[in-house]
C-alpha cells in the first residue's frame, strides 16, 4: 500500500441522480483531490429513472464536474427503472461486475461507500480487503430496506471501519439501531462558500427570466418527488400562502418537479382546487437545475417540509448562503440549523405559510446573522475534517501488527 501522501481513494455510488447526498459527496471527491489525494468513483448504475426523470450517468451535473475535474468514474453498467430493462437481482453480481469492482478496488487504499447501499456489492465475497467509510446522509436507518443489515454485516466482517455521519441526528438513530458508537463521526454539511453567496445580478437575471418582479417575494422548494419530502404539506402551504400574498411566486426545483410527474400534477390539483387555474401561473415548476446558487439567490425563503429521513438539507445551508431565509419542519438537524438564521414550524400548512411571510420581510434583518455565520457552513472545514478521518483510517490499516511477547521461561 502507498504511503499517506497521495493517497488513492475509490468511492462506490449507488448511481448519479438528483439528490443532496450525491452532490454533498461529489464535492467532497473534488476538494480532496485538489489537496493530493486520487480518487476514482464506481457507480453501480449507469441509468436511472426516478421521479418520472430519466437520469443518464453522462448527463449527471455531479458526474460532468468530477470528469472535467480529472476523476476517473466508471459504472458497471446497470439501469433502474428504465421500461424493458432485464430485472437483476440486486443483491447478486456478476462475475464480470464483481471482476470489475475488484479491479477498481485493487488501486484503492481506501474505499468510500455514499450511504450504506453499495455496501450489498462490497460485502461479496472474493473482493478485495480495502478498509471502507460509509458516508450516512440519513436520519431513519430502519427505513432503508436491507441497507442496514448490509452495514451490520459489513462491520462484523471488518470491512467497515468508520462511518461518517453529516449530522447528529444521523449518529444517534445509526446508534439506536446498534451501530457501534465508536465508528460513528460526525462530519457536518457544508458548501463551497464563492459558489452559493448573495447575488444582486444572478437574482436579477432569474427572475426577469420568470417574469417574476424584482420586489415580489419568492419562496424555493428544492426537493425530488419523494414520499419524505412531503410535497403535498408543501403545495397545500403555498396554496395559503399565494392566496395571502397576490404579488408572490413559489419555485419548485428538482427530480419530478415538472408538468411530467403525473403525481405532482394530482397533488397541486388536491391542494389549489378551484384556484388552480387562478394561482398556478405564480407556481413555478423547473425541475433539474444545474445553477441552483442562482435559484437561490433569487428567491427570500428557501422552504422544507420532509416528514422524516432528512439529516442535514443541503438545500436549508445553500439558501442560506446566498441569502434566503430557511423555514423547516423540525426533522434531523433542521432546528439546529435554522435556529437564529430562520424560523421552524410545525407540519401544518397555515403555520408554514405564515413563517414564509414572516421570513420573507425579515430577510433584510437576518442578513447580517446570515453573513456571520457563513464560515460555520464551509466546505474547506468540511473537507478538511475528511481528510483527516481517511489519513487516521489509511494509518491505522497499514499499521504494523506489535509482536507478540514471549512466553515466560518454565521454571
Amino acid at each position: 500500500m502507498r504511503t499517506r501522501h497521495g493517497l488513492h481513494v475509490l468511492s462506490v455510488y449507488e448511481g448519479f441522480f438528483s439528490g443532496g447526498a450525491r452532490i454533498l459527496h461529489s464535492d467532497v471527491v473534488l476538494g480532496l483531490q485538489e489537496g493530493g489525494q486520487h480518487h476514482r468513483v464506481l457507480s453501480v448504475h449507469g441509468e436511472v429513472l426516478r421521479e418520472a426523470t430519466r437520469q443518464p450517468m453522462e448527463d449527471d451535473a455531479c458526474y460532468r464536474s468530477l470528469t472535467t475535474a480529472g476523476v476517473e468514474v466508471t459504472s458497471l453498467g446497470r439501469t433502474f427503472g428504465l421500461p424493458g430493462a432485464s430485472a437483476v437481482d440486486s443483491a447478486r453480481y456478476s462475475g464480470p461486475e464483481l471482476a470489475a469492482t475488484a479491479r477498481a478496488m485493487a488501486g484503492a487504499d481506501v474505499v468510500l461507500a455514499l450511504k450504506e447501499q453499495p455496501l450489498g456489492l462490497l460485502n461479496q465475497g472474493g473482493l478485495p480487503r480495502r478498509p471502507v467509510i460509509v458516508c450516512l446522509h440519513r436520519s431513519d436507518p430502519e427505513n432503508q430496506g436491507a441497507a442496514l443489515s448490509e452495514l451490520k454485516a459489513a462491520i462484523a466482517d471488518g470491512r467497515v471501519v468508520a462511518c461518517v455521519c453529516c449530522a447528529e441526528s444521523s449518529r444517534a438513530a445509526y446508534e439506536a439501531a446498534g451501530i457501534p458508537p465508536e465508528l460513528l463521526h460526525v462530519i457536518p454539511n457544508g458548501v463551497d462558500l464563492l459558489r452559493f453567496r448573495p447575488d444582486a445580478v444572478r437574482r436579477a437575471r432569474l427572475r426577469s427570466e420568470l417574469g417574476i418582479p424584482d420586489s415580489a417575494p419568492v419562496v424555493v422548494f428544492a426537493a425530488r418527488y419523494d414520499t419524505m419530502k412531503n410535497v403535498p404539506l408543501f403545495l397545500r402551504a403555498a396554496h395559503a400562502w399565494l392566496r395571502r400574498e397576490p404579488g408572490g411566486h413559489v419555485l419548485m426545483c428538482g427530480a419530478g418537479m415538472t408538468g411530467a410527474q403525473p403525481g405532482l400534477h394530482a397533488d397541486i390539483e388536491a391542494a389549489f382546487g378551484d384556484d388552480t387555474e387562478r394561482l398556478t401561473p405564480r407556481l413555478h415548476r423547473l425541475g433539474v437545475r444545474r445553477d441552483m446558487e442562482t435559484v437561490y439567490a433569487a428567491a427570500d425563503v428557501v422552504a422544507l417540509t420532509s416528514a422524516w429521513g432528512e439529516a442535514a438539507p443541503l438545500c436549508l445551508i445553500e439558501g442560506m448562503m446566498c441569502g434566503a431565509v430557511p423555514v423547516a419542519t423540525d426533522v434531523g438537524d433542521s432546528a439546529a440549523i435554522v435556529a437564529g438564521h430562520g424560523f421552524v414550524t410545525p407540519p401544518d400548512a397555515d403555520a408554514i405559510a405564515t413563517a414564509w411571510s414572516d421570513a420573507a420581510e425579515a430577510r433584510a434583518g437576518l442578513a447580517t446573522v446570515l453573513a456571520r455565520s457563513r464560515e460555520r457552513f464551509s466546505r474547506t472545514r468540511m473537507i478538511a475534517s475528511y481528510a483527516a478521518l481517511i489519513d487516521r483510517v489509511h494509518a491505522e490499516a497499514i499499521r504494523p501488527a506489535l509482536p507478540e511477547r514471549p512466553l515466560p521461561e518454565p521454571h
